[in-house]
């Protein structure tokens, strides 16, 4: 036998059981029309995919075996599908893992690059890299015996993360001390996708950056801990899901749960008329009533339009920000075995209204842009109080007798500093201290006063301000019943 009829043997071998699934009528199969019968594998196609691998294998540039083959044919079938769905070999699958449950195998640190050498930001609490006494500030020179200093943060990362119980060899230097060899036994590493920020006294922001399995979990952690401060009462919460490229499902349900009583959150319909699923709020909510505001962007995908879009319909929160991206389906991980599996698009979702927002977005309840916030100068204010003879207010009594207020003088302009030139129009660059110099900078960084929110983060700055009117007008708005349930949806 040669070999293209072999090929197409193994084919017609792989794809049997499936025919023998499809010879077996689904529960809605006799409702369906002739036409939608099981199909036939196309003979004719298959003889042509066949023909184009033996020639691809006798005829490229360069010897390629056929598992590689084999590989990029099924990549490009899913990649053929839509922008989401695609193959997952044994290190995607793995990343994909990590990055949906947030645990891998590693020693607990955050890292970056300083001057192409690696540097600890901080070690993680009670994680191995905290037990064996790495610091903030220490620089890593080798890892497994590899020179630190030309590898991508990437490829660093890639050695420092391993099976679990395996330990790291690693050689680290200290300030000021001499570089020691240390050898950490790999653990499991939790990371969390929720930051808290206080934003004022009674005002907090809480950021998701991805929707993992426990970011329901920390969120109700986080928002407790906000709820029994007494001595800081809160009074509304900014939820910002601004870059959010989205995550699992269940964690976009818990993060709505948490904010919702007994309310339909979404649901989710496939090909067939059975596929409908269902996710519905529990009784309860973590605070009750809060004001709320929701922050997006162009950046907020996936679970974060979920959860945007379920606060909208039952009229839960105000969306703040800019369109969503519009990513309105589901992927489901089908594992094809222990280490590879392919991501699938299987169904699309709807909001409780039943909008699919699939490539338009949820659109926001106030447009915040991104922006910055320059303070007009040039003139100085007049004001009654700088009358000459005003009338002085009745509250204060005990307030000095008005005095006429002298002319205000410019001040004159600053000298520059001998032997630095100045450019027209352009400030001094601040002082950016690094790890040889932190010490001496230490004092200045301490008194620097830190930008205010309106110049650091304007459309966060606007999400505040509507949380102070929700104050007002949150308790006049007419109460609305939760939408239960809309599925007269076209497939």
């Amino acid at each position: 036998m040669n070999k293209p009829c072999a090929i197409a043997l193994a084919l017609l071998a792989l794809n049997g059981p499936a025919f023998a699934g499809d010879d077996s009528p689904a529960p809605t199969t006799a409702a369906k029309p002739a036409a939608e019968a099981p199909q036939t594998l196309p003979l004719e196609d298959l003889r042509t995919f066949v023909d184009v691998f033996e020639r691809i294998r006798a005829s490229y540039v360069e010897p390629v075996d056929d598992r590689t083959l084999f590989e990029n044919a099924i990549r490009g079938m899913l990649s053929a599908l839509d922008p989401h769905s695609a193959y997952l070999n044994e290190n995607d699958y793995d990343d994909l893992k990590a990055a949906t449950t947030g645990e891998f195998g590693g020693i607990g640190i955050e890292i970056g690059m300083d001057d192409g050498i690696l540097r600890v930001i901080s070690p993680i609490d009670d994680t191995p890299a905290a037990k064996a006494g790495l610091q903030a500030g220490d620089y890593i020179l080798k890892l497994e015996g590899k020179v630190v200093k030309g590898m991508s943060l990437n490829q660093a990362v890639e050695i420092m993360r391993g099976p679990i119980g395996q330990p790291l060899k690693m050689t680290v230097q200290r300030k000021g001390k001499e570089p020691w060899d240390l050898s950490i036994v790999r653990g499991r590493i939790e990371t969390s996708s929720i930051k808290v920020k206080q934003l004022e006294p009674g005002f907090a922001a809480i950021r998701i950056t991805q929707f993992q399995t426990h970011t329901g979990r920390d969120l109700v952690r986080e928002l407790t801990k906000l709820r029994d401060n007494t001595a800081n009462p809160l009074k509304g919460l900014v939820l910002d899901l601004r870059n959010n490229p989205g995550g699992v499902l269940p964690a976009a349900i818990d993060v709505a749960d948490a904010f919702l009583d007994k309310a339909l959150v979404v649901y989710t319909k496939g090909r067939s008329e059975d596929s409908i699923q269902r996710f519905e709020a529990a009784e309860g909510q973590v605070i009750p009533g809060l004001p709320l505001v929701v922050l997006v962007n162009a950046g907020s995908a996936s679970a974060s339009e979920i959860v945007a879009g379920a606060l909208q319909d039952q009229h839960r929160a105000l969306i703040a920000g800019t369109t969503t991206f519009g990513k309105g389906s589901v992927q489901t991980v089908l594992p094809i075995s222990e280490k590879k599996g392919i991501k699938l698009t299987t169904a699309r979702y709807y909001t409780p209204n039943g909008r699919s927002i699939q490539a338009e977005g949820i659109r926001p309840d106030v447009v915040l842009e991104a922006a910055k916030v320059q303070v007009l100068g040039g003139y100085d204010a007049f004001r009654e109080a700088d009358l000459r003879g005003h009338l002085s207010n009745p509250n204060e009594k005990d307030k000095a007798p008005a005095v006429e207020t002298p002319a205000v003088v410019p001040a004159e302009p600053a000298k520059p500093v001998e032997g630095k030139k100045r450019k027209k129009g352009k400030a001094v660059p601040e002082v950016v201290s690094t790890p040889a110099d932190s010490d001496a900078t230490e004092d200045k960084s301490a008194t620097a006063a830190p930008k205010p929110l309106s110049e650091e983060d304007f459309a966060m700055y606007g999400a505040l301000n509507l949380l102070k009117g929700a104050l007002f007008w949150q308790a006049k708005l007419p109460v609305t019943a939760p939408v239960e349930e809309k599925v007269d949806v076209a497939p």
